[in-house]
């Protein structure tokens, strides 16, 4: 296009009315200034349409006079050829027009690319967690084929679902067909020192066979072999940075570990964590399959089957082997009866470890994705009344000779322009939300220290981005490429009821969502208040539990022991403040206790047996935690030797064991100590786990067995009732460093913060879940008002007929609100069903509520009608306040 062609097009834009100008001033402009020869198309549509309107033909004589000779002699131009050269150079210029045009309206480019912006930034971040504990594979060699076992005996004594003793391990690696490799897998807490330092950490003493089974090796250092015996460990990547330094050199050198003296012989490289985050050492060992003593039910194993296999296959293979147990390793009736009713228990080693975590972060992830579909909803109905209020500038490009296909793409462009700013905003969202996330985050879940914002997630963002540009845009764009050219003669008057399904439709969906997730998050907060309600037995006001290793050579067996612990609760007794002392080998909500196997005085069998759980306990550790006495007496708090053959029971532990009898007084023998103890007293049941759980049978033994050797309890939990609880702790260590110089201090809780951990999962899925309905609460809310104020401003001139006729300004608010009304009415019944058909989801989370709790059914529908009428009254008041007058005058 030569400078001529460019002055006379520019000299006809002048010449166009005001409405031309406005509405297609830039994109004629943009056109002459690239020399694109739509412009002499856009030109001559224009002349034509504005004769046929008006009647005039000046536009159509400037175009014969001045721009068509011009144009003629630009060379290689044939303005006959309406196409642009590339749809890149399309979509460029719409987009650059869309940007514009999106300047020029600043409150609707904020809301929409904020709205957007936050429930994209809620959802990535989400995804992200999701993707790091879930979906990122576990960093094993074929995770497909690994899988846990573990036991069930329906109709036996034993929990729901227990653990496998050694023989099952020998028996199932020698016959089974279906396993390729196998391994024990189990977890505790024990010393270890390295120098100054002396710490209490998480440890395991697998089969050297995990290591093979999982496929992993060392970074440093080599596997274990079976001439190590228990003599060697592998330290984790962790331990090896922040004890050692990263020094290489660790690798043979001896360190106390467990109260033995241990060599190192592997470092294992950052990944490996297996079977917690937490574990720092592995120490090496192997089963023989001779002198197994059967039935300790303690040990998780961890498996590679052989390819094709299934857990079901292998679950029932090892359910039939287990049944030839008894006739090769022995054991009692009751055992034998145990392994008439076991049944293998086979998960992928995925769903064993993930198992807790995975329904409330999917549960989570499902709720931040129906925000983002609400805040779409949301916007696409701000995108349809911006359609609707730019409907003359719309017809007229249709007038001059734009397609269906350039309409959509110009709208198109504006959903895209504001999805890209919706992206940067949910970037800065996650990168600022999921520090807070994990700070948050129950403890336990794995994997946490592996989320962050990286490319995954910036992908993700930028794909969320582009699905919620053609949500929001494409229905719009669709209405706005086919525009009422009528509505130009008639100066846009007139309502556009027959067009508001649409944006009724996204209202109905909007209150639908914003009430399944209110749902949800009112089942899960009257489970928590439920759960919160809990009586477990114990006080959790006021008592500092902690525990020492103290290892000297003076300890040397239970008694010393017993009485350097008895001589410790007797100093803290001292401290100011402190109410009562107690210990306990296993605090409530932190650690849970072993069965063991026990014979009554009634029974007749000599091989009947019953299990119940065991810990044990000295001092006043009933009276510090509040377990109320039921029948007979406690056991001496100061006098340890009164206490020799003594043991307290929980009140289910004496039905379980004394049915319909008295149990004080009975006596109970001690399968694993061959030694009768007296039953003194019986207690309160504690939930010793989880609130959520039922109270488990307990026997409480004391703190020095019936032979010196019997059992040496070196690290029990100390309970100290006291109203200082939150700030003893520098005392107590002080304290501790005094009587057992080097002994760590570790387990430091109060038992109001062990409470209130064990229900952080129910909570902090309630927390997210409570904030991501009302987010959803909001955007429905603002939704209903953005539509209804639209209808009012639409409806303004017959609002004003109606009420220069005589209708009285409350029939108008009620015409309105009835509009509001019935829209929200239809989402509330779709959200009732919606919520009924899904919230079964929640089922695992909810406690002592069903799922389809009608109460909180009822109060959440009526929290939603309530929102919704407010959302219309407000443009219903504004409706009745219309000045008829003025409304007609300004139509």
């Amino acid at each position: 296009m030569n400078a001529s062609a460019k002055e006379a097009l520019l000299r006809l834009v002048s010449l166009f009315p005001r409405t031309f100008r406005d509405h297609f001033g830039d994109d004629m402009r943009a056109d002459i200034a690239h020399g694109h020869d739509a412009a002499l198309e856009r030109g001559t549509a224009a002349a034509r349409w504005f004769t046929l309107v008006t009647g005039a033909d000046l536009l159509r004589s400037a175009l014969a006079e001045h721009v068509r000779p011009a144009w003629r002699g630009t060379p290689g131009i044939h303005p006959e050829n309406e196409t642009m050269s590339t749809v890149l150079q399309e979509w460029s210029r719409d987009l650059r027009f869309a940007a514009r045009t999106l300047g020029r309206s600043p409150t609707f480019t904020l809301v929409a690319a904020g709205t957007l912006g936050l429930a994209i930034g809620v959802t990535a971040s989400m995804y992200g967690v999701v993707d790091a504990v879930l979906l990122d594979p576990l960093p094993y060699a074929n995770t497909e084929r690994l899988v846990a076992i573990r036991a069930t005996a329906p109709g036996s004594n034993l929990p729901e679902e227990f653990g496998v003793s050694d023989e099952f391990f020998v028996h199932y690696k020698e016959r089974s067909k279906l396993l390729e490799d196998l391994s024990t897998s189990n977890s505790f807490t024990a010393t270890m020192r390295a120098g100054d330092r002396v710490e209490r950490i998480r440890m395991s003493d697998p089969t050297n066979s995990m290591y093979t089974t999982l496929g992993v090796k060392p970074i440093l250092g080599r596997l274990p072999v079976a001439a190590d015996e228990d003599n060697a460990v592998v330290i984790s990547h962790a331990l090896w940075s922040e004890w050692f330094g990263r020094d290489p050199g660790v690798v043979g050198r001896v360190f106390s570990v467990a109260g033995k003296q241990r060599v190192v012989i592997g470092v294992m490289g950052p990944g490996f964590m297996h079977p917690n985050e937490d574990t720092m050492l592995w120490i090496t060992g192997e089963i023989s399959p001779t002198g197994i003593a059967p039935g300790n039910f303690e040990s998780t194993l961890i498996a590679r089957v052989k390819p094709g296999t299934t857990p079901e296959a292998l679950a029932r293979e090892l359910t039939r082997l287990s049944k030839e147990l008894p006739a090769r390793f022995g054991g009692s009736a009751n055992y034998a009866k145990v392994i008439e009713q076991h049944s293998a228990v086979v998960r992928t080693l995925d769903e064993q470890m993930l198992g807790q975590v995975s329904r409330p972060l999917w549960v989570l992830l499902g709720a931040t994705a129906i925000v983002l579909l609400i805040a779409c909803f949301n916007v696409a109905n701000l995108f349809m009344v911006r359609t609707e209020g730019r409907h003359r500038e719309l017809a007229v490009r249709g007038a001059i000779g734009a397609s269906r296909s350039q309409l959509v793409r110009l709208q198109m462009a504006e959903a895209v322009v504001v999805a890209t700013i919706a992206a940067v905003l949910a970037l800065l969202v996650a990168a600022a939300g999921l520090p807070v996330f994990i700070g948050a985050a129950p403890e336990g879940v794995p994997r946490l220290g592996a989320i962050g914002v990286d490319l995954t997630l910036v992908g993700f963002t930028l794909g969320l981005a582009f699905l919620a540009a053609v949500a929001c845009g494409f229905v719009p764009a669709l209405r706005a490429s086919s525009p009422d050219l009528t509505r130009l003669r008639d100066g846009g008057r007139g309502t556009t009821r027959g067009r508001h399904w649409g944006r009724n439709g996204l209202i109905v969906a909007q209150t639908a969502f914003a009430l399944v997730l209110l749902i949800g998050s009112g089942l899960l907060i009257r489970s928590f208040e439920k759960l919160s309600n809990v009586d477990p037995g114990y006080s959790t006001k006021d008592i500092f539990t902690f525990q020492i290793a103290p290892e000297n050579e003076g300890l040397i067996d239970g008694p010393t022991f017993a009485q350097f612990e008895m001589g410790f609760m007797e100093r803290l007794r001292a401290l100011p403040g402190v109410q009562s002392v107690g210990l306990v080998e296993n605090v409530p909500l932190n650690e849970g206790t072993g069965m063991r196997p026990f014979r009554t005085d009634a029974m007749q069998d000599a091989d009947a047996v019953v299990r119940v759980g065991v810990t044990f306990a000295a001092g006043d550790y009933h009276t510090t935690m509040g377990i109320a006495l039921l029948d007979g007496e406690l056991p001496p708090a100061r006098d340890l030797a009164s206490t020799l053959g003594k043991v307290v029971i929980s009140k289910s532990a004496a039905e379980r064991m004394y049915p319909g009898e008295r149990a004080v007084g009975r006596r109970v023998y001690s399968v694993r100590d061959s030694a009768w103890f007296t039953v003194i007293g019986v207690v309160e049941d504690v939930l010793q786990d989880d609130f959520r759980q039922t109270a488990q049978p307990l026997l409480y033994l004391p703190l020095v067995g019936p032979k010196p050797t019997s059992w040496v309890l070196g690290s029990p939990a100390y309970v100290v009732k006291t109203v200082r609880a939150a700030t003893i702790a520098p005392e107590i260590r002080a304290l501790a460093r005094e009587m057992a110089p080097g002994a760590p201090m570790y387990r430091t809780f109060t038992m109001a913060g062990l409470a209130k951990d064990s229900m952080v999962t129910l909570s902090f899925t309630m927390l997210v879940l409570a904030i991501a309905s009302g987010l959803a609460l909001i955007l429905g809310a603002v939704g209903l008002y953005g539509v209804l104020s639209y209808v009012v401003a639409q409806r303004r001139r017959e609002i004003g007929v109606r009420l220069a006729l005589g209708a009285e300004p409350g029939q108008v608010r009620r015409m309105v609100v009835t509009q509001g009304a019935k829209v929200v009415g239809a989402g509330v019944a779709i959200g009732l069903v919606v919520a009924f058909t899904s919230a079964k989801v929640l089922e695992s989370l909810l406690f002592e509520i069903a799922p389809a709790d009608l109460t909180t059914y009822a109060a959440m529908s009526a929290s939603m009608l309530a929102v919704g009428f407010l959302a219309s009254y407000m443009p219903a008041r504004r409706a009745s306040n219309v000045d008829p007058i003025e409304s007609l005058r300004d139509d």
